[in-house]
């Protein structure tokens, strides 16, 4: 079994690559890694083109979900953006934030960090900030954020109950969080939970759903609701890399579901006695 550490290196290795792809190639795979699919052109991720404040050279088709468009983001919000990769989160956030908001993004990948930011000087955004960091260590100081968003990150973060923390100490009181990710519900076959391209690729770093939701829980965050839902088809051309003819069927009648699934929570009100969030 991995160390975390080593599946962090393996992480910021894969997504180092993954920046330097095109959108279809990420689209056409499980988040950009591994071997694309010929029978599925777009297998995760959802259509940003609509969102206004998308920008093209900032979508590199990883996400699998739209939590900017659930975010309930205001006129002058502070937002951050954990996995921000090449900014198209923070430019839809933006737009809605308005010039008198901040954005801030957070990713551990240098490679993404530098294309984040070339696409925020193209766009002349002086309010939008890229900062190389660990989620699980963000460079950002407590009770900074209105809104956290996230779009199909946490999978990848070995210790998923530190992010949560994190999360929780970095937003003001009242504030919220909108995050889409993966998760499980049954158990992956053998194979697939321990290759390193479906960790890689936001699948096998996966938890069950209803454990994920107890981590937010435990947290002490209030108000949870899951905001949408949608399962996730790995198409045969991929599972066959990983998986025989009999182990395929077998997997599809196991009735495991994997599903991407975009969840709020608010921090309580720090103010009220007995609260445990001051």
């Amino acid at each position: 079994m991995s160390t975390d550490q080593e599946l962090k290196d393996l992480v910021k290795q894969k997504y180092s690559e993954i920046a330097l792809q095109d959108k279809e190639t990420n689209a056409a795979s499980c988040c950009g890694s591994g071997c694309c699919s010929t029978e599925v052109y777009n297998i995760m991720s959802d259509d940003y083109t609509q969102l206004q404040g998308y920008n093209p050279d900032a979508d590199l088709g990883l996400g699998c979900g739209l939590p900017t468009e659930f975010a309930q983001i205001k006129p002058g919000d502070t937002v951050i953006d954990l996995g921000s990769g090449a900014g198209n989160d923070c430019f839809v956030a933006r737009s809605q934030t308005g010039e008198t908001g901040k954005v801030i993004g957070i990713d551990f990948t240098e490679a993404m960090i530098d294309k984040a930011r070339a696409n925020a000087e193209k766009l002349g955004f002086n309010n939008v900030e890229f900062r190389l960091g660990d989620i699980e260590r963000m460079p950002v100081t407590a009770s900074t954020a209105d809104v956290v968003v996230s779009n199909c990150v946490l999978n990848l973060v070995p210790n998923k109950a530190n992010v949560f923390k994190e999360v929780f100490r970095v937003l003001k009181s009242r504030g919220h969080f909108s995050i889409s990710d993966i998760v499980l519900v049954g158990e992956l076959p053998a194979n697939l939970q321990q290759a390193a391209e479906m960790y890689a690729g936001c699948v096998s770093g996966a938890i069950q759903k209803e454990d994920y939701l107890g981590l937010i829980k435990q947290a002490g965050f209030e108000s949870l609701t899951l905001q949408k839902e949608k399962q996730i088809i790995i198409p045969d051309d991929i599972l066959s890399t990983y998986l025989s003819a009999e182990e395929i069927a077998s997997f599809k009648q196991s009735g495991t579901g994997i599903f991407s699934v975009t969840v709020f929570a608010r921090k309580p009100d720090c103010c009220t006695p007995g609260s445990g969030c001051c």
